[in-house]
């Protein structure tokens, strides 16, 4: 089962490095790594960073397959019985910031925990998902990556955009603030319905469908002008995709609490950032719309 999806995984990451190293013209920086056996965490992996390119500001495409000997704090907080559990976890994460504001980030992530009980047979989940987040909204944007998500997952199940979309659009919240990240995409965690095989299919549609959901936006929008206006909102916007993986990202603070690669953990942060105290966009302008507009939960997929 885990050869499976680690094979699966390692191929993934490949050809999703091979279609952006097309896009930016730069190649990625590849570091492998391992953890020798009598750590918190042993295993291996390949970190993939672009800084600087033509395309893309930073971005980060990691494969990573660690054991260790007790599971943190973030993934057993509504399971107290796997407390102190060994475990197993494998997946590809990627995080991309494009130079261009009108260019979106984006986000995906696949992945599989296997934990070893004190009783019973081991427990496997898998997890996942996209989700855009732009700086300038785009209404053919957005339904082309809502459209994509939802072809992908219909082939697998009818019922699974709709509750993925859902709980994208939850999870992706950042409290503190009341607005949402980004306008969402699909997310699952913790899934074991129907067995491996039900799982590492829902984990392979996910994996397969990102380069042509996002793709297609960046050739649309990566010669767009742009100015000084556009770079500040782009990094204020930035502040709040560093708020939310700082403080409510289970994916980080699993990585973090478990004694993963901070580096490896932490490529996912914007290389520049802007705060200012108590800033809102001046209404009828475009800052303005992506409030209004993208980032309030829409059931982009079905416009027309």
């Amino acid at each position: 089962m885990s050869t499976q999806v680690r094979e699966y995984l390692l191929e993934l990451q490949s050809r999703i490095l091979a279609a952006l190293e097309a896009a930016d013209g730069h190649a990625f920086h590849r570091d492998a790594w391992t953890r020798p056996a009598g750590g918190r965490l042993e295993g291996d992996g390949m970190s993939s960073v672009l800084e600087d390119g033509a395309l893309f500001e930073r971005a980060g495409c990691n494969f990573s397959s660690v054991r260790g000997a007790s599971l943190p704090p973030s993934a057993t907080q509504q399971r107290a019985e796997l407390a102190g559990a060994p475990f197993t976890a494998m997946g590809v994460s990627m995080v991309l910031h494009p130079r261009n504001p009108y260019v979106p980030t984006v986000h995906m992530n696949v992945r599989l925990l296997s934990v070893q009980p004190p009783k019973g047979p081991a427990l496997s989940w898998f997890g996942g998902g996209m989700d855009l987040t732009p700086y300038y909204g785009f209404d053919e944007d957005a339904v082309h990556f809502h459209r994509s998500c939802k072809t992908a997952l219909d082939a697998l199940d009818p019922g699974y955009y709709p509750r993925f979309k859902a709980w994208c659009d939850e999870y992706f919240f950042l409290k503190h603030r009341g607005e949402a990240r980004g306008i969402g995409g699909v997310f699952f965690d913790d899934f074991n319905s129907g067995g491996f095989d039900t799982g590492f299919a829902l984990m392979r549609a996910t994996g397969d469908a990102f380069l042509d959901a996002y793709l297609p936006i960046v050739q649309r929008r990566r010669d767009m002008p742009y100015g000084e206006r556009e770079r500040e909102f782009q990094a204020l916007r930035r502040g709040r995709y560093v708020e939310f993986n700082l403080v409510w990202d289970r994916g980080t603070l699993f990585g973090l609490q478990s004694g993963g690669r901070t580096e490896s953990i932490l490529m996912s942060m914007p290389p520049q950032v802007r705060w200012r105290y108590d800033w809102h966009p001046q209404a009828g302008t475009p800052e303005a719309q992506l409030y209004e507009r993208f980032l309030p939960p829409r059931d982009w997929a079905s416009q027309g």
